[in-house]
């Protein structure tokens, strides 16, 4: 009787299926750390946005509140008698754009007529970080440099401003550089861009616009 004829797996048959077999692992583990690549730079990338825009809603938020007195009836007319001049009205930058702004606000129900020394803020970029300021001279970092290298801030002015002759008895002069008075709306431009301090090649910028809440009038109408 003829014997069975066996069959098997030759050594080259064998060699080839395991190169196969390693060129689709090696093909799988690319795809697999290209795939972690991608969600570590997509987790940056909303780090890093999420620290501009935490900075600039910082900035922004203490932009509209500048300016506010509490004593504000001290600058109503009564009568012949000047009222007294908002101590907070200033702002900088003024009329072009900065990387740091100084501000002031009342932080008691009280006021004065005067800034007081923990009534000053301001916001300033310094060595790739924006720094706060809580204070006369207590400057603090806002932004974190492990994480976030903020390569850009700016703060631009713009102001509108809006005639009040109906609220003088008497018309101004020609050529009057102080008549009518004048109600100053302002507002300011912020633009914050910075790079991951993880991933140098994640790059972001944000924009944002705020208006101040308190109005300045410049100028007077004619005695």
């Amino acid at each position: 009787m003829a014997r069975a004829a066996q069959g098997g797996v030759s050594m080259i048959e064998l060699l080839v299926g395991t190169a196969i077999g390693l060129i689709v692992v090696a093909a799988a583990a690319s795809v697999v750390a290209a795939n972690q690549v991608a969600a570590r730079r997509v987790q940056n990338e909303a780090r890093l946005m999420q620290d501009l825009r935490g900075a600039a809603e910082l900035v922004g938020r203490d932009l509209r509140r500048a300016g506010h007195w509490a004593a504000s009836a001290s600058g109503v007319r009564l009568g012949d008698a000047p009222g007294a001049v908002n101590p907070h009205a200033d702002i900088a930058p003024v009329s072009a754009g900065a990387s740091a702004v100084a501000l002031s606000f009342s932080t008691d129900a009280g006021g004065s007529d005067a800034v007081d020394e923990s009534e000053r803020f301001g916001f300033r970029l310094r060595a790739g970080v924006i720094e706060i300021q809580l204070g006369a001279r207590n400057w603090q970092a806002l932004s974190d440099p492990q994480t976030l290298v903020v390569t850009s801030f700016s703060v631009v002015p713009r102001v509108d401003e809006v005639e009040l002759s109906t609220f003088c008895a008497v018309a101004c002069a020609a050529g009057s550089v102080t008549c009518p008075p004048r109600q100053q709306i302002r507002g300011y431009a912020i633009t914050v861009a910075g790079r991951s301090a993880v991933d140098p090649g994640v790059v972001r910028s944000l924009r944002g616009s705020v208006r101040v809440r308190n109005d300045i009038v410049v100028g007077s109408c004619e005695a």
